[in-house]
């Protein structure tokens, strides 16, 4: 296998592309290779298998999702950060939507289901344990369901947006950090 890291970023973000643009079914080394632009076979050379690559385009979404420390500092306020997390989810339109194809593929896949489980628990784990450990407002249980929310919030927001037209999305953010999490807004 090939180990040059940027082109297997590179092929991983054309995955990426691929995987939302034509779902599941459209995902083959062949079309990961016309996406990125090299000759025919590249892929395969850092990609033992579509199961593999699967796995590996999981691990990539992590990388492109994960927020830039910038957006972290200064005085935490839960719901500005949710409302970076639905900014940067919309500029990373095709990851999110990548993601979801993920979900949907690990049902008929219970390997890729295992990954999943074992990658979507560890973050989840992790973010709660970043909102504790930073003070912000909540327990466990209102931050998982905060997750949730924002979750269905993020998945309508990227797949039917005319749904929400009637609510605006910094009004629920608002009301979901009030409600779960006793979150006021300052001032």
């Amino acid at each position: 296998m090939r180990q040059n890291p940027e082109r297997r970023a590179a092929l991983l973000d054309a995955a990426i592309e691929v995987l939302a643009r034509e779902g599941s079914r459209g995902l083959t080394l062949r079309a990961v290779d016309a996406e990125a632009g090299v000759p025919t076979g590249t892929a395969s050379n850092y990609f033992a298998n579509r199961a593999q690559l699967l796995v590996q385009i999981l691990h990539r979404t992590r990388e492109r999702l994960t927020p830039d420390p910038a957006d972290l500092t200064g005085a935490l306020d839960t719901k500005v950060l949710l409302t970076r997390l639905l900014e940067r989810m919309r500029r990373e339109r095709s990851v999110h939507i990548a993601m979801l194809e993920l979900r949907l593929e690990g049902i008929r896949r219970p390997e890729l289901q295992a990954e999943l489980a074992e990658f979507q628990g560890a973050e989840l784990e992790a973010n709660v344990a970043w909102h504790l450990d930073a003070g912000l407002p909540g327990d466990r249980q209102g931050v998982v369901l905060l997750y949730l929310a924002m979750l269905g919030l993020i998945v309508d927001d990227l797949t039917v947006p005319a749904l929400l037209e009637p609510y605006p999305p910094a009004d629920l953010i608002e009301t979901m950090a009030e409600r779960l999490l006793g979150a006021r807004n300052p001032g």
